[in-house]
């Protein structure tokens, strides 16, 4: 009798034993390894999902990977609906067409995806179960603000962006594409909507609206005025509307902008003068919106980055400051900012220096040569020769030392190597 109540004991011990491993097992497969053949489907079946690039041989990795699958299991036991929130791996050694094609340059990197779409920024906070979870939670919130009535729209706050819906339903084909790029967008603007017969008096002819209110505005919304199904082109309108062409650059989004890979063209201006903001803004949009896929556009509080200035040899008296940050040298703009900026061709033909490797070669060994016309002849001034001022009024020229640029200062704010393992040296 007694051993038979042993092998029963070792029976039950053996038996919970296994539904322990199996409950493991079950808790590990919520980060899906994620490979060429299923990844597609995941992103299909899930509304989010959050993805962990990495490599086994990376120590950062190896640190990071439990973290990760402590914050799933924390978020699982929160959301458990199918298809709300999954979790996700790729071995990028293993994976290298998905690495490559989302042009992962360090491991571990966190990405995100909504509907089936890399959203643009990472997560760069605390490497804790909790600090993604809370990460998590707040992407997975419903990012359009219901309002009950529509004096209530007229309280927005003037700093922000905000896109509002009026639609007959919550149920309509329209708002369901309204949030669906809502989604997406949440970290750029605030988005409103009305329903029912609260929003009839702005839907017109009764079909739904879609505005947008740019900063410092009341009621002067900008109307949406293409098919409000079609999601490519409700995107790409939000995104023109939400996503500005000049950005504040600040410590905290630093790392996020170098990370897009895009020289800089960076306005530093002193917080007391902000109208040469606007300035900027009016000239870059009129002048060089072709080049807003080679270049970002960018001001910064030249009394908080006072240290880009001093590798350019300024200080905060000196503001407002334009220059390009290359990512390897530093260019001032060679004109006074309030009279020259605003000339035709000008921030251009700064733009278009930098690209021909112009900049780079005129800081060296002066302007680039030139055909002497004609007329001139032998009086020509010689090439590769700068002109200096004399007391008199007549101008020298004296051959220009060779000199290197100021360093990139904003490189220096790229990912960490002290918390990513860096892929690709910039040169």
């Amino acid at each position: 009798m007694a051993g038979s109540v042993h092998l029963k004991t070792i029976g039950s011990r053996s038996y919970i034993l296994y539904l322990i491993l199996n409950l493991l097992s079950a808790v590990r497969a919520d980060v899906i390894q994620l490979t060429q053949a299923n990844i597609n489907q995941v992103f299909r079946e899930n509304e989010v999902v959050f993805v962990n690039f990495y490599a086994d041989w990376c120590r950062f990795s190896q640190i990071l990977a439990p973290v990760f699958l402590e914050a799933s299991n924390k978020i699982k036991a929160e959301f458990p609906i199918h298809g709300k929130i999954a979790f996700g791996k790729v071995d990028c050694d293993q994976e290298t067409s998905i690495s490559a094609g989302y042009h992962i340059s360090k491991y571990p990197t966190l990405k995100l995806f909504r509907n089936g779409e890399i959203v643009k920024r990472e997560f760069r906070g605390q490497r804790s179960a909790d600090s993604i979870a809370a990460f998590i939670r707040d992407q997975i919130t419903d990012p359009v603000q219901e309002h009950r009535t529509l004096e209530e729209l007229d309280d927005l706050d003037t700093k922000k962006r905000h896109v509002i819906g009026y639609f007959a339903s919550k149920e309509s084909e329209e708002y369901k594409t309204f949030k669906k790029v809502a989604s997406s967008l949440r970290d750029d603007c605030e988005f409103h909507a009305a329903f029912g017969p609260v929003s009839e008096s702005e839907r017109t002819g009764g079909s739904d609206n879609v505005v947008f209110r740019a900063p410092n505005t009341r009621r002067q919304d900008t109307v949406f005025l293409g098919q409000l199904t079609n999601y490519d082109y409700l995107n790409q309108w939000m995104t023109d509307k939400c996503v500005p062409l000049v950005r504040e650059i600040t410590f905290e989004n630093a790392e996020e902008l170098t990370e897009e890979g895009l020289p800089f063209l960076i306005l530093f201006y002193n917080p007391d003068e902000k109208d040469i903001i606007d300035q900027f803004q009016l000239e870059v949009a009129r002048q060089l919106l072709p080049e807003k896929a080679n270049i970002n556009f960018l001001t910064a509080d030249g009394l908080k980055f006072t240290h880009p200035l001093h590798h350019l040899g300024k200080s905060p008296k000196d503001l407002p400051i334009l220059a390009i940050d290359s990512f390897r040298h530093m260019y001032i703009f060679p004109g006074d900012i309030r009279q020259d900026m605003g000339k035709p061709g000008v921030l251009k033909q700064f733009i278009a220096d930098l690209h021909s490797g112009k900049l780079h070669r005129e800081f060296h060994h002066g302007p680039d040569p030139t055909e002497p016309p004609a007329d001139q002849g032998q009086d020509s001034q010689p090439t590769g020769h700068i002109p200096h001022d004399k007391s008199d009024g007549s101008a020298d020229v004296k051959p220009k030392q060779p000199t290197s640029p100021p360093e990139s200062t904003f490189r220096k704010l790229a990912p960490s190597r002290n918390r990513y393992t860096i892929l690709r040296d910039e040169l």
